[in-house]
């Protein structure tokens, strides 16, 4: 599912609101959890499951056009780990 397809979801399941007002809803609750991991905190869903960030240590990759080194600088990258009810809804 992408993001029109979110939105058309919750706007065909809530015909009281506009699909510019789901929009916004939509875009706020990115927003939140995006600002929140930028800012190194933690974002929990109960049932769904829980994104936060992790560090990633600078090191040496290579291009894999021309086989040459190549420096990577040290990151931090999102990371989601599923909820107990996730897991077993996607191992029945």
């Amino acid at each position: 599912m992408i993001r029109s397809e979110l939105i058309q979801t919750l706007a065909d399941d809530n015909p009281e609101l506009s699909p510019r007002e789901v929009e916004k809803i939509v875009d706020c609750f990115f927003d939140s959890i995006s600002d929140q991991l930028a800012s190194g905190g933690r974002v929990e869903l109960r049932g769904f499951g829980a994104f936060s960030t992790r560090a990633r240590d600078a090191r040496t990759g290579r291009n894999p056009r021309t086989g040459t080194s190549v420096e990577v600088d040290a990151k931090r990258v999102p990371y989601f780990k599923p909820g107990k009810e996730m897991r077993h809804r996607l191992n029945v």
